[in-house]
């Protein structure tokens, strides 16, 4: 199974717009991954958290099959885990499966 983790950890709106969601979700649409899962970390904690047309756009991704997580420890510390968990992300602690992911040989794309 092919499997694409793009880490994202912008605050760069035009980047999630115009690529990273844009890809994204193409790439489950048009089978080119077997599994697409996005890791929201660090700054992009915060503008996922307090942006509502960044929060479309991450409910839009999880509704086309994308799997999108979130660092807990980061969207904690900006005070983000509820309601990035609201709009159906994972909130986890994700050293140890960022760890696992990379020692897997997943593809690991960082934005």
């Amino acid at each position: 199974m092919e499997k694409l983790t793009i880490l994202w950890t912008t605050d760069n709106k035009d980047t999630l717009f115009n690529m990273l969601s844009m890809y994204a979700v193409n790439s489950v649409k048009n089978h080119w991954w077997d599994n697409v899962n996005v890791i929201i970390w660090g700054a992009s904690a915060k503008l996922a958290g307090n942006d509502t047309q960044v929060q479309t756009e991450v409910m839009q991704m999880i509704a086309n099959g994308v799997t999108v997580e979130a660092c807990k420890a980061c969207s904690d510390n900006l005070g983000v885990s509820e309601k990035l968990a609201q709009l159906g992300v994972k909130v986890r602690y994700m050293g140890e499966p960022l760890t696992d992911y990379l020692k897997s040989g997943d593809k690991i794309l960082t934005i």
